[in-house]
């Protein structure tokens, strides 16, 4: 069985397992391969493009920095590259790109963006000697990115039923579009893909994945001569995780559109999109399970940009070979209960997650919005020690990331992982939609959210 992370009834249940929403996913980042790195030049010898600094954009910028990347110009190419070489500078001195916001070792963290200080030099010292281009024949082979999935092809495809219309103006509350996965039979799933109709105006999506009830008519019961004494009754499990009602999410609001409501189940997350990543890629002896005749519901976040959009996203499947080791989950803590004061600056608010059996976390991904400055970790161990095991002193909300673990981090029964945010509804952040009123939370980003996906496996219970 699977236990549930988050298990209340009624529209409290669906508000908290809405909270997914803001993203989780997780994920979706994955997990990381290590970047291949380029050598150190020697400190007499400027560096050239092809030889030197092209290996280091290709590892490290070109996924974004391409033709129909995210990035505003194009890194692959030497003319583009040398275009731009101010801006280079400056992302590169400042640590603003690649993007990356926690501080650490680099090898705390599988997808650690940071470039080492060998490839910063580099860099720089390109640039100063003039930016020069090098011999083509140095030229590592250039990085082909995928045109549509970057998971390959996938093995199944679930599609919206439906074209959603965004408008150009507006809110857009949150909607929720339920999906038949028509699975004939359980699949071990350990890639997941979302691949929006129009990710102009998709600000994140929340996959849940509900599985059918079971079949209780279908169960006949033995005669009556032949009963035999029923053994006794398995005790009820306790839930995996603690229930912490000084965090509980407030009531839910009401809705204003009623076309695409919550349905009243939603089941476990399965994955999602967040900016700056479309994939859940598990680590090697992991992967979600989707049983037969699952009905997944696609939580969309549209927000309009200006012109009116159509959008019907997609979510593509990769199947494992066989099943795992162990099963991976994705579970949720917040707290939707906190007050920011108007015009406050540095407002601590607190959440926490209390295992009642040990559980392995591989990664974590906090989210707040547009007030949201600063996140940290601390594990608490049932003897009383603790340590910080993520500190990300520079959220930034345009960069939604998920940190997973070189080491995946064990968390024994008793164990608290605890979680602080930090916000300013001050009027000296200008990113502030109104610094002159209290803010709770709420699913639009001119209201604040405390929360934390996270990916993690049961130890000692296998599949």
């Amino acid at each position: 069985m699977i236990p549930k992370v988050l298990n209340r009834s009624g529209p409290s249940r669906r508000m908290r397992l809405s909270q997914l929403a803001a993203l989780s996913a997780v994920i979706l980042f994955g997990i990381a391969m290590m970047r291949h790195r380029a050598p150190l030049v020697a400190q007499g010898a400027a560096p050239v493009f092809t030889k030197d600094v092209a290996p280091i954009f290709d590892a490290s910028c070109t996924t974004c920095h391409r033709s129909g990347g995210l990035g505003p110009f194009s890194l692959v190419e030497y003319d583009s590259a040398k275009e731009n070489a101010a801006e280079i500078r400056h992302a590169v001195e400042t640590g603003y790109m690649p993007p990356w916001h926690a501080e650490g070792p680099h090898d705390r963290f599988l997808n650690d963006r940071r470039l080492s200080e060998a490839d910063k030099q580099t860099i720089l010292r390109w640039i100063d000697a003039g930016a020069q281009k090098g011999d083509d024949a140095d030229l590592p082979a250039r990085p082909v990115y995928a045109s549509e999935w970057t998971i390959g092809t996938p093995d199944a495809v679930v599609e919206m039923a439906t074209e959603f219309t965004i408008p150009a103006k507006g809110t857009v509350e949150y909607q929720y579009f339920e999906v038949p996965t028509n699975f004939t039979e359980d699949h071990w799933v350990n890639a997941i893909e979302i691949m929006p109709g129009a990710r102009e105006v998709v600000h994140h999506v929340i996959v849940y994945a509900r599985a059918p009830a079971p079949n209780r008519s279908a169960v006949t019961a033995a005669p009556a001569a032949a009963a035999t004494p029923a053994p006794p009754a398995t005790p009820a499990r306790l839930p995996l995780f603690l229930d912490k009602p000084e965090y509980e999410t407030p009531p839910e609001t009401p809705r204003a559109d009623t076309r695409f409501p919550p349905p009243r189940r939603l089941g476990p997350s399965i994955g999602g999109t967040v900016p700056g990543g479309n994939v859940i890629a598990l680590p090697e002896g992991t992967a979600l399970r989707v049983r037969a005749g699952t009905i997944l519901t696609v939580q969309m976040h549209y927000t309009a940009s200006g012109h009116e959009m159509h959008d019907r996203t997609r979510v593509g499947f990769k199947f494992a070979e066989s099943a795992p080791a162990k099963e991976m989950r994705i579970g949720a803590f917040i707290n939707g209960t906190f007050t920011l004061p108007a015009g406050e600056r540095d407002v601590a608010v607190r959440s926490e997650l209390e295992p009642t059996e040990a559980v392995t976390i591989y990664s974590l991904l906090p989210h707040t919005h547009l007030r949201g400055t600063g996140w940290k970790y601390e594990l608490e161990m049932p003897d009383g020690s603790s340590e910080v095991v993520l500190d990300v002193p520079r959220y930034d909300f345009n960069w939604q990331t998920t940190y997973v673990f070189a080491t995946p981090l064990v968390v024994p029964a008793g164990a608290k992982l605890k979680s602080t945010a930090w916000y300013d509804n001050s009027s000296a952040n200008v990113h502030n939609p109104d610094a002159s009123v209290d803010v709770k939370w709420g699913e639009q980003t001119w209201e604040e959210m405390q929360f934390t996906s996270f990916l993690y496996t049961v130890n000692g219970t296998g599949k």
